[in-house]
């Protein structure tokens, strides 16, 4: 396998929207995908030591409760990166999620140098005309008999959404 024949789709929940005001993931969830195969997936939560805010929670219905007793950050963080290794990261709107990552890994002293490709930007592009570019609007889009069958907005559920995205989309 040649250098970046490995993608890696990854999705994160978090406590808000800005790690720079304190927020932190309290999920990920990843599929590993080579050579247009879906070949493994990392989730987790992660007990971050922060709570989740009520706004929050409604979004992905994750709460304190859950978290509590989870790995932390720095038990997670560690199998993530061995998970990601070198390969090129898949997200939708992959700004906000790189963002979240690198912070995290900054505070373990790790770098993320990985490059990364969004599949938010990538479906504004190759589909112009859809109403908007939600992960929900893309993926019935390109599959209007599968549904929708997942949890709130959970981090695995939302990784294997965008694999499928990606697959289509990158023509695989």
């Amino acid at each position: 396998m040649s250098l970046f024949n490995r993608h890696v789709v990854v999705d994160v929940e978090t406590t808000g929207l800005s790690p720079r005001q304190g927020h932190r993931v309290i999920e990920i969830g990843a599929v590993a995908i080579e050579e247009g195969t879906v070949v493994g997936e990392f989730t987790s939560l992660i007990d971050a030591g922060v709570p989740v805010p009520y706004a929050v929670q409604a979004i992905h219905g994750i709460t304190d409760e859950m978290l509590a007793g989870q790995p932390t950050p720095e038990q997670v963080l560690p199998l993530f990166y061995k998970f990601i290794r070198d390969s090129v990261l898949i997200a939708h709107n992959a700004a906000f999620d790189v963002r979240f990552l690198r912070h995290e890994f900054a505070r373990l002293g790790l770098g993320l140098p990985h490059p990364h490709v969004c599949t938010l930007e990538l479906s504004r592009r190759l589909l112009p005309r859809l109403s908007d570019h939600t992960l929900e609007t893309v993926y019935l889009h390109l599959f209007p008999d599968a549904g929708l069958h997942r949890q709130n907005h959970r981090a695995l559920d939302d990784a294997r959404m965008t694999a499928k995205i990606w697959l289509k989309l990158a023509g695989k």
